[in-house]
C-alpha cells in the first residue's frame, strides 16, 4: 500500500452493546486493497458481530466505518449505494428458496445496478462456471448440496462487482467434505486479488491464505500479525491458550 492509498475498509473506535453486554470494545481496523484478513477467536468473541457491522447489518453505538474513505451512513440511499459495493457471504447461504440459482444471481444486478437482464444472465453464468456450479443454474437452492449453495452464494455476491467481500463463517454449516470445495473458491478469489475479510474457524486456511490474522477475544482485538508469526509465535497468553485448545481438539 502506498503512502496516500486509502484503505478499502476502515473502522475507527467501534463500540457495540447488546443490552448490558459490551460485544465490541473500541475496535479500530484497516483493510487495504487486495488484502486477505482473517478474523479468528473463541465463540462469543465478537467476530461475526464485527463482520456484520461493516455493512450495517448490525448497528453500532459509537465510532465510524468508512468504505474507501467515505463514512457508511446508518440509513438512506447512500447506505444502499455503499452497501452494494460490499459483498457478503453468510454461514446460512441466504439464497431465496423460491427462486432458481440463476434468478438469485440476476436479481440484484438488474434491480440495483440496472444491468440489462440478458447481460446479467450472461455474467451470472460465467460466475457460476467460475465457482463450479453452472450446471445447477436452473435448480432451486433445496436441490443443491450445502457446498454448492454456498458457492452459488459467493457467485451471487461477486455479481455485484464488490470492492470487498465479507465472509461470516462461510463453512460452519457445511459437512466436512463440502468445506474444501468452498475454501478452494475463496483461495482462488484471494489469488485473483479480491479484498476479503473472513471470519472462520478453518485455521489451515487462515495460515495459508491470509495476509494478516486478527485474533479477537471478549470483544477486543487482542493480537494481529502475519499468519506465520501468529501461528508459530503468538505474543499474548490468550492467543497461546486458544491455539493450544484448537490443536488439542
Amino acid at each position: 500500500m502506498t503512502q496516500n492509498e486509502v484503505p478499502i475498509i476502515e473502522l475507527k473506535n467501534i463500540n457495540k452493546h447488546f443490552g448490558d453486554l459490551h460485544v465490541l470494545k473500541d475496535i479500530s481496523l484497516k483493510v487495504n486493497k487486495g488484502e486477505v484478513v482473517v478474523i479468528i477467536g473463541p465463540s462469543g468473541s465478537g467476530k461475526s458481530t464485527l463482520c456484520r457491522t461493516i455493512n450495517r447489518l448490525e448497528t453500532i453505538d459509537s465510532g465510524q466505518i468508512l468504505l474507501e474513505g467515505v463514512p457508511i451512513p446508518e440509513e438512506g440511499r447512500q447506505l444502499a449505494e455503499l452497501r452494494s459495493k460490499i459483498g457478503m457471504v453468510f454461514q446460512a447461504f441466504n439464497l431465496f428458496s423460491h427462486m432458481t440459482i440463476i434468478d438469485n444471481m440476476t436479481l440484484a444486478p438488474v434491480d440495483v445496478l440496472k444491468m440489462p437482464r440478458r447481460e446479467a444472465r450472461e455474467e451470472a453464468m460465467k460466475l457460476l462456471e467460475r465457482v463450479g456450479v453452472a450446471d445447477q443454474a436452473k435448480k432451486v437452492p433445496a436441490q443443491l448440496s450445502g457446498g454448492q449453495q454456498q458457492r452459488a452464494a459467493i457467485a451471487r455476491a461477486l455479481a455485484m462487482h464488490p470492492k470487498v467481500m465479507l465472509f461470516d463463517e462461510p463453512t460452519s454449516a457445511l459437512d466436512p467434505e463440502m468445506i474444501g470445495e468452498v475454501l478452494n473458491v475463496m483461495t482462488e478469489l484471494a489469488s485473483d486479488g479480491m479484498t476479503m475479510l473472513i471470519v472462520t474457524h478453518e485455521m489451515n486456511f487462515a495460515r495459508h491464505v491470509a495476509d494478516r490474522v486478527i485474533f479477537m477475544d471478549s470483544g477486543s482485538i487482542v493480537e494481529q500479525a502475519d499468519p506465520e508469526a501468529f501461528f508459530s509465535n503468538p505474543q499474548t497468553e490468550r492467543a497461546k491458550i486458544f491455539l493450544e485448545s484448537i490443536t488439542r481438539n
